[in-house]
């Protein structure tokens, strides 16, 4: 009995991750057209036929491009709180009524043999939420899309076997960089993306260095390198004492491949 976790893209060109166990297979988010997540789950041995059912984060494009499509095209359920719902609905087209699922924000959800904890998340959709995964002794976390991390979340995705952690922007890229002014706020904000400082001190507060694996995702294009990510986290999580090389393993999604598939006992 086992999970494994698969980011298939991570990024605002689009946002879809792959989780597996023993009965159940499921899509965080379709942020792609259709033919690329089918592409993308080609490469890691999974056929879309297999899937049972998509979980969305919020209603922006880069997390529900692919959602309606995939739905319609494998008779797919969709997981949404409410206002997602009500706000991705004009997006993703007509699903059917069967496939509408809606959870409660802070309420767990079951999925056959797998327990979800959707958690509340800051970032400027409706109703934005992380999701924390639970089978047998493995816990997930999921946290990309928010400008800030409370106590609340930190306390909630402690002691995960996984964390897959918004690393979106260097402060310095963004503030020197083109965006418009009020883009940059935006980003900024706490209901903006988080940086890479942040990501960093978030993940050396909850880490413990019994071997997790960290995934640092959603890294701007243009206000970001996989460089300057994975170093400034990586100084961060050393500041605390853990070993890079012994302790945790970190390391990067990205925009336009896969990830390994990583696999949890």
């Amino acid at each position: 009995m086992e999970l494994r976790f698969c980011s298939l893209s991570s990024g605002s060109s689009g946002n879809c991750q792959y989780i597996e166990t023993n009965n159940t297979r499921l899509l965080v988010d379709a942020g792609l057209s259709g033919r690329r997540i089918e592409s993308l789950l080609k490469s890691i041995g999974v056929s879309p036929t297999s899937l049972n059912g998509i979980l969305v984060t919020h209603e922006h494009r880069d997390h529900v491009k692919g959602v309606g499509v995939l739905s319609r095209r494998y008779d797919l359920p969709i997981y949404a709180n409410k206002n997602t719902w009500l706000e991705m609905e004009k997006i993703i087209g007509e699903v059917k009524e069967k496939n509408i699922k809606v959870f409660e924000t802070d309420k767990y959800l079951n999925i056959n043999d797998i327990d979800i904890h959707p958690i509340k998340v800051f970032h400027d959709a409706k109703e934005p939420v992380g999701f924390i995964f639970y089978y047998n002794k493995v816990k997930l976390s999921i946290v990309t899309d928010t400008g800030w991390i409370n106590d609340t979340i930190k306390s909630a995705i402690k002691g995960s076997d996984l964390y897959l952690m918004e690393s979106n922007h260097d402060v310095k890229m963004l503030k020197e960089g083109s965006y418009p002014w009020y883009l940059k706020q935006r980003i900024l904000s706490t209901r903006g993306h988080l940086s890479n400082d942040d990501a960093g001190r978030i993940l050396g507060e909850v880490i413990s260095g019994n071997g997790e694996v960290i995934l640092l995702g959603h890294l701007s294009k243009e206000n970001n390198t996989e460089y300057l990510a994975y170093e400034t986290v990586k100084e961060k999580i050393l500041n605390q004492g853990i070993d890079i090389n012994r302790d945790i393993i970190l390391d990067l999604t990205y925009r336009d491949r896969a990830t390994k598939v990583y696999c949890f006992k």
